[in-house]
């Protein structure tokens, strides 16, 4: 039912997701909703970004055409939400992902050979901004040397370029610091903390969902390269960049220093075009639906737990 409504790409498919994003934000963050002016421009501000990031994924999708004419993306993107609506209230968080999946359009779209260049260095530039908000975003920059062995691994100016956005976000953090503190750097500026305690992840709730999380992850991603010899030349390189972004993605979680469920949110994107890609692929529509109703019912089986 639910897989046959998102089987085409149709405007009221993206109202479906946002409205069911908003209902899912406003109770995650109501009881700071109201509690000050300041506190209520945040919680808009964080309202904002993650609305902002279904359209930029539904965009992505589109625009590079990683999937079928369908919305399963984002209606995986959306579900995902539900299952970890921690993610919604972390403003640090929401700005690195944003960020991050700036830089992942901007590699994706490489495969197109124009402005190479151009969206290296903008990539390189996205990834260090992000890591001022979330420092394990940085790690993100292994996809831009993966991006230049698929695409620019003779040129060396193209080499030296995602470095040069690197060093134009450390200049400018620098004049930020020297202009607001009068000093060059500040200790907050690169918060390296880490961790692998996952006692917090020891609960019936938490459980159920990592396991629904991670099976569907494996289950979809060991299809998903299974079914790139398929995919048009053209644009094999951008599925790999999508696995090597989930891959990323799922190790970011894994050394996040806080976990609570909001640390899965760099995989939210690459594992909804990867779900996408698979659903796409499956010919008996009552295991499409079983799919879609792991990631619907877990959450809710989770709080009754």
């Amino acid at each position: 039912m639910i897989t046959s409504i998102f089987s085409k790409s149709k405007p009221i498919n993206f109202i479906f997701v946002a409205v069911y994003v908003c209902l899912l934000f406003i109770v995650t963050n109501y009881s700071l909703l109201f509690l000050d002016l300041n506190s209520s421009l945040t919680i808009l501000f964080k309202w904002a970004i993650t609305l902002f990031l279904v359209f930029l994924l539904d965009f992505i999708v589109s625009k590079n055409k990683l999937t079928q004419r369908n919305s399963y993306a984002i209606m995986t993107f959306g579900l995902l939400f539900g299952m970890f609506p921690e993610a919604m209230k972390h403003t640090g968080l929401l700005i690195a992902n944003l960020f991050i999946v700036f830089a992942l359009r901007r590699l994706i779209s490489l495969h197109s050979n124009l402005h190479i260049k151009k969206k290296l260095f903008d990539a390189a530039f996205w990834i260090a901004l992000a890591a001022l908000f979330y420092f394990w975003s940085i790690l993100f920059f292994a996809l831009v040397i993966v991006a230049l062995i698929y695409h620019s691994q003779n040129d060396f100016k193209n080499v030296v370029i995602p470095f040069i956005g690197v060093a134009a976000v450390f200049m400018l953090l620098l004049v930020y610091n020297i202009i607001v503190d009068d000093v060059y750097l500040k200790p907050s500026n690169f918060k390296r903390y880490a961790s692998l305690d996952f006692t917090s992840y020891n609960s019936k709730d938490n459980i159920l969902k990592f396991t629904v999380l991670f099976t569907s992850y494996i289950w979809t991603l060991v299809y998903y390269f299974k079914n790139l010899p398929d995919k048009n030349k053209k644009l094999k390189p951008s599925y790999f960049l999508i696995a090597w972004a989930s891959i990323i993605a799922v190790l970011v979680a894994v050394i996040a220093p806080l976990k609570n469920g909001s640390e899965f949110l760099f995989l939210f994107a690459p594992f909804s075009i990867i779900m996408a890609n698979y659903i796409e692929i499956i010919s008996e529509r009552w295991f499409k639906e079983v799919f879609v109703a792991l990631l619907l019912l877990a959450p809710i089986v989770s709080l009754l737990l």
